[in-house]
């Protein structure tokens, strides 16, 4: 895979940093992207600026850290530029940028919290993806690009006071299915992640929305019956950015634990 380039949104801590060091460790090169700050209609600290910058500390030369806000398209864009003019071009895509709002029935949930789930988690995605796609595609024959967005799975399966997250998760997998049919006959393929409940901050900051001291509880609707560590989910993403995904498009890997079985 020596050779190979990616960008990563979302990649300051949890699934999305976890990714960039098996691409990194895989021998890719990688754009790791992170807002870095916090967010309007979220009850919990986003990732900071030394978390974003310790990835390319990890692997100097290999990975550059890019403070940048995926529901900025011009952001996007410059993003994807920085790969090419660096590292000569795009191999793959990874949106795994995404934010949890909630702990409240759908009419009582805010605009905020509805704004920011699909500004950051669907719109952030499609941001991604129209800056990334035709960079993709200007790989000479025969390419071999990946688009891998982060869903979950509340994609799959309602969630009691989610129900925000759960539409915007949806709609991730909708996205997905629809650019797979875009991007038919190109070589270029798009596909979904759907994790099960995974340590990290996020899940904390969900165990907060329900008044639960400890993340463990969430372990009990899963069929590993324990939580799932990033570098578990990460590795079904690098799987996918790999070669040997060639038959995988406009579908979903269900890296949950058995949570939606």
């Amino acid at each position: 895979m020596s050779g190979r380039v990616a960008v990563v949104t979302g990649a300051a801590r949890g699934i999305g940093a976890a990714v960039v060091h098996q691409l990194a460790a895989d021998g890719w090169r990688v754009v790791a992207v992170d807002i870095c700050a916090d967010l309007p209609g979220l009850h919990y600290p986003l990732a900071r600026r030394e978390e974003l910058a310790a990835l390319a500390t990890a692997w100097p030369g290999t990975v550059l850290d890019v403070p940048a806000d995926v529901r900025d398209p011009r952001a996007m864009a410059d993003a994807v530029k920085l790969a090419r003019d660096t590292f000569g071009g795009l191999d793959a895509a990874v949106a795994a940028a995404a934010v949890m709002a909630g702990g409240s029935p759908l009419w009582e949930s805010t605009d905020e919290e509805w704004d920011t789930l699909f500004d950051v988690g669907v719109r952030g995605v499609f941001n991604l993806a129209r800056a990334a796609v035709p960079e993709l595609l200007a790989r000479p024959q025969p390419r071999s690009g990946r688009f891998v967005a982060l869903a979950s799975a509340a994609a799959h399966k309602g969630l009691w006071h989610l129900a925000g997250y759960n539409a915007a998760k949806h709609a991730v997998i909708g996205l997905i299915r629809g650019l797979a049919c875009d991007l038919r006959g190109t070589r270029v393929t798009a596909t979904a992640v759907s994790p099960g409940s995974t340590r990290t901050e996020m899940l904390r900051a969900t165990a907060d929305l329900y008044g639960l001291v400890d993340t463990a509880a969430f372990a009990q609707h899963q069929l590993t019956e324990r939580l799932l560590e990033p570098e578990e989910v990460a590795s079904a993403v690098a799987w996918l950015c790999g070669p040997h995904s060639v038959a995988v498009t406009g579908t979903v890997v269900h890296a949950d634990g058995g949570f939606t079985a």
